[in-house]
């Protein structure tokens, strides 16, 4: 088998290196999106409350544990007063130091009612434009809430390239597919325990005989128009390159003529009249295929 058709064969690998890409670009692009784990989110928001309560004078407070009311949904309780305007600055800090770049909002709520006393979204802060800054807070015990938002303004660059990739693999797999199944596939050909006789459509070759029979026809073959025919049979359906077939069939021969190729295939394709499902296409400048279950016009 030639270097080429041998990789012909193997047409599926590219499919299979693109669809590990991808998946691999896709939970990478999910790992990004999220950008955090809980255990940055508790580290940030402890720094966050920690340094609130050190700005308000209060160095020996115990912080309650953070928590997470739901999905996206983090809060941190402080009993001590703080300075809401020093909240913004200090909560931002903390997570970029924690690589966490999800888009949020922020809630100051009462403890005993929920009610919201303050807060902002995180492109307040961005804008420079924080509402509520300056204003007194209510006294007493506060939560800050956090909530994570999804951000579909921006996309992450792997999320982009697999999909890109998966799309290449879809159109890749489906024309491949489609060269495959261009012409109507039959049966695979069945061939007796010691291997001298292969049938293929109406068709059963006697390898040892040198006979190719249909229904009550009998031909005669030569020794090489039978080693040709073989070759064809046990590979219905598919592309033989000219190069493979006469590596295959005139080897033995020593001196490999292109031209003799034709001249087989002209005289089997008249050996094969007797059944029109059953004939041999060419394929302008690469080789010849055995086509069956082909349907008479």
């Amino acid at each position: 088998m030639s270097f080429i058709h041998f990789f012909k064969k193997l047409w599926a690998l590219p499919l299979l290196v693109l669809a590990a890409g991808a998946w691999l670009l896709s939970s990478a692009s999910t790992q990004t999106q999220e950008g955090f784990s809980p255990e940055k989110i508790n580290l940030a928001l402890r720094r966050t409350a920690d340094r609130l309560l050190r700005q308000s004078g209060d160095s020996t407070s115990l912080i309650p544990a953070i928590s997470q009311a739901a999905a996206g949904v983090w809060q941190v309780h402080l009993e001590q007063p703080f300075h809401y305007d020093q909240l913004p600055a200090l909560l931002q800090s903390s997570l970029d130091l924690y690589g966490i770049r999800q888009p949020y909002d922020v809630a100051v709520r009462q403890c005993s009612t929920a009610t919201i006393d303050l807060g902002y979204h995180q492109r307040d802060l961005q804008n420079d434009s924080v509402p509520c800054v300056g204003r007194e807070m209510a006294a007493g015990c506060h939560f800050i809430e956090i909530t994570f938002l999804e951000n579909p303004e921006k996309k992450p660059f792997g999320t982009a390239i697999s999909g890109v990739l998966l799309l290449i693999l879809g159109g890749l797999g489906g024309f491949l597919f489609f060269q495959q199944q261009k012409t109507p596939l039959s049966p695979t050909p069945t061939t007796t325990e010691d291997g001298n006789e292969l049938v293929f459509g109406n068709f059963r070759l006697d390898v040892a005989d040198q006979v190719l029979l249909c229904g009550g026809v009998r031909q005669n073959l030569t020794f090489r128009e039978t080693k040709l025919l073989r070759l064809f049979a046990s590979s219905p359906n598919q592309l033989l390159e000219r190069d493979f077939i006469l590596q295959e069939v005139w080897a033995d021969e020593g001196v490999l003529v292109g031209r003799s190729v034709d001249m087989f295939v002209s005289r089997l394709r008249k050996k094969l009249t007797p059944d029109p499902s059953v004939g041999i296409v060419a394929v302008h400048g690469v080789g010849y295929r055995l086509e069956t279950g082909k349907v008479a016009s």
